[in-house]
This record gives C-alpha cells, structure tokens and sequence, in this order.
C-alpha cells in the first residue's frame, strides 16, 4: 500500500522515474513514519549468506540497512536521491549516488545484495544481470518488500476517499487481497534472479502494528507519488482518511507481510 498498489504492482514500476527519485522530499519524516521489517527476515538473510560485507540497493535513508548494520554487517548503500543518500550519511552509512544499474562498484564484490521496498524500482532484468556480478561466490541476493492489508471495512473507505479525491491514482482501486496484487511483481524478480543469479526462492514473515490517527496520517505523505499532489489534494485526502479512522474509533491495527525473493549465486566453474 504505501509504495505501490494494485496497477503499479502488475506493470513496470521502474520506468516511472520520476515517482521512483521523489522520495527524498521529506527524508526526516520517511525515517520517521516507514514500518521497520521483522527481525526474523534479518536474521534469515544473514544466516543463508556467507559473510557480512552487504551493498543495499536504494537504502533510502537507512531503514531497511539498519538492522543488517546492528547484526555486524558492514553496510554499503547505492542511492539514485541524494537527499536520501545524505540523511543516512548523516547517520553512520557510506552511500553512494547513482541508479543501480549504471553504478560502477570499481572491482567490489559483496556476501549478500539487499533491496527493501526498492526493487521495483530497479530494470529486474539488468538489476539482476548486475547483482550476479557483484555477488561472491555463493553470495545471496534478498529483495523484500512488506504489504500492507488494513482492516477490511477501512481499506474499502480508505479508497473511497482516493476515489473521491484523486479518482486517478492507482490507490483508488484497492485489491481485496494486497499480497496477491504483488505476485506479478514477485514473479518477474524470480524469473530474472533464477536466470542470473542461481536457484530462487520466497519467504514470507508476518507481523502486526498498531497506528493511532495521527501515527497513519503522519505516514501517508511518504507513499509513492504522494509529494507529487497538490497540497490542497493532500490536505483534503488527509481529512478524508483521518474521517475514516476516526469511525472506527481513531486507531487500528494494520497486518503487514514481509514478501521475499531471494537466490544464492551459484558457482561458476572456470
């Protein structure tokens, strides 16, 4: 829900560049607001990897590098935002800028390549031609993303409000089942890792977490697109969905699932 919906899931996300470089409009309030991801799916990545040298694909500012960089990985980051890439300097990491694809790693090799919530953004066809060659022998590419599936009653009003507000946005339409709406998505990133990279896998975590109004309407402006709007369309979109909230009594709890498309390089014998 927050970066990609039904329509952009099921086409070719990483040609809208111009939706895909927005995202440093706000760095404080996207580190502030973004979900963090199950320390499970850490600890599985970690564990099917053979070191901890790890490049993060689009680390943004640091969400997704964070835990990796706690567990004792040493972090490096690619970033097409400078203003993401200067935020999570600002915090510890190295990061350079430059779209994944055209990023020169200068002879460096890596353990484990990650991607959270920034995959799509990437060609998955060259990004994981590029991956197999920055990878080590056995080295394990993970790409993740997490769904978002509100409560049935206020997914259906959070659309109603996009319909009435932004009728033309992708939000507008949400799917019954969020994490179906991923599997074109999925798929494309397997297909391309299978061949590029070695054996490909998925797995799945699940979590819960608890948003108060204003926790969710604090968030909503980092969704994809969404520093795009107008500010009069943002304002009125907010009111519509805090309404919304408000008639199930100001708070919810939100189900995320941690999708993962994962392949271990396979050994190229000489």
């Amino acid at each position: 829900m927050p970066t990609l919906s039904s329509r952009s899931a099921t086409t070719e996300p990483h040609r809208a560049r111009q939706v895909a470089e927005s995202f440093g409009s706000d760095p404080e309030r996207y580190d502030r607001t973004r979900p963090r991801y199950p320390q499970a799916l850490v600890d599985r990545i970690i564990a099917a990897s053979p070191g901890r040298d790890l490049l993060d694909v689009g680390i943004g500012t640091g969400v997704s590098a964070r835990p990796f960089r706690a567990a004792g990985c040493r972090v490096l980051g690619v970033e097409v935002d400078a203003r993401m890439a200067e935020f999570a300097r600002r915090d510890g990491f190295d990061v350079e800028v430059a779209r994944f694809e055209d990023w020169d790693a200068a002879g460096r090799t890596f353990d484990t390549i990650t991607a959270g919530m920034t995959w799509h953004w990437v060609d998955p066809v060259a990004g994981a031609s590029k991956a197999a060659q920055l990878l080590r022998p056995g080295g394990r590419l993970a790409v993740f993303w997490y769904v978002a599936q509100p409560p049935t009653g206020l997914a259906q009003a959070f659309s109603e409000v996009y319909r009435r507000v932004l009728p033309d946005t992708p939000f507008a339409n949400s799917p019954r089942d969020p994490v179906a709406a991923y599997q074109r998505l999925l798929t494309n990133a397997e297909d391309a890792m299978h061949t590029a990279v070695g054996e490909s896998e998925r797995w799945r975590f699940d979590w819960q977490q608890h948003y108060t109004k204003e926790q969710w309407l604090e968030q909503v402006p980092t969704f994809g697109g969404h520093s795009q709007f107008e500010p009069a369309q943002l304002d009125e979109l907010l009111a519509g969905l805090g309404a919304a909230i408000d008639a199930i009594g100001d708070s919810f709890t939100m189900d995320y699932a941690a999708l993962a498309v994962t392949a271990r390089r396979r050994h190229v014998r000489g």
